[in-house]
């Protein structure tokens, strides 16, 4: 699927404050979405991670409660086969990016979500302590929407800009931080195209 340029789509990502987005954790344009399954990020530990994923449910298929029934523990094992083998799964990520571009956010950014299981980045293990992790709803071999890119760029520029520490080259797939066991984002999902968008959203914020 052809993008559009870099940066110059419109994106529900707008109006976030830095300062209350690192005092609170909470994305004022994402809707609220609690899940139970967080905690507390190790003493000392810095937010200097961001790790991009992808998940659909079931498999292939967009749209519907489904991704927020996972996340908030409420699927329903008899709503589809595949649900029965992940419906015990305790998982989160701290946001979604829907296929609209939209955001659904469901662990404060402060805390620890259960999104990396076993990782690794630049030899440091257990990614969860020090990574922000953020869901496409999407799949490893279905190109992902130009509205998605926008927003994760957008997503992307207001945390970096919220924690410092997280650098363009500390943005990675969940398929690197875990090789072997995950793939996600998958071939489909155009890093050069993200990033180039990524540095758009970063000049047009400069320039102010």
């Amino acid at each position: 699927m052809p993008h559009s340029a870099p940066g110059h789509s419109d994106s529900p990502v707008s109006g976030e404050d830095i300062k209350t987005l690192r005092d609170t954790g909470r994305l004022a344009s994402a809707r609220w979405c609690p899940s139970p399954n967080y905690g507390a990020r190790p003493e000392g530990a810095e937010i200097s991670l961001l790790v991009v994923h992808s998940i659909s449910l079931p498999p292939g298929q967009f749209g519907g409660s489904y991704i927020e029934d996972f996340f908030t523990n409420c699927l329903n094992p008899s709503e589809h086969p595949y649900f029965a083998t992940i419906a015990d799964m305790h998982v989160s990520a701290h946001a979604l990016i829907r296929r609209d571009g939209s955001v659904v956010q469901f662990v404060s950014l402060l805390e620890r979500a259960w999104h990396a299981g076993r990782s690794c980045f630049q030899g440091v293990d257990e990614c969860n302590d020090f990574s922000i992790g953020i869901e496409l709803e999407g799949a490893d071999d279905v190109p992902y929407t130009p509205e998605q890119y926008v927003s994760l760029a957008e997503l992307s520029t207001v945390i970096c800009s919220a924690w410092p520490e997280i650098t363009d080259d500390r943005i990675t797939g969940h398929c690197d931080i875990a090789p072997g066991r995950k793939t996600d984002p998958g071939p489909a999902f155009d890093w050069q195209y993200f990033r180039a968008s990524l540095q758009a959203v970063q000049s047009r914020r400069r320039l102010g």
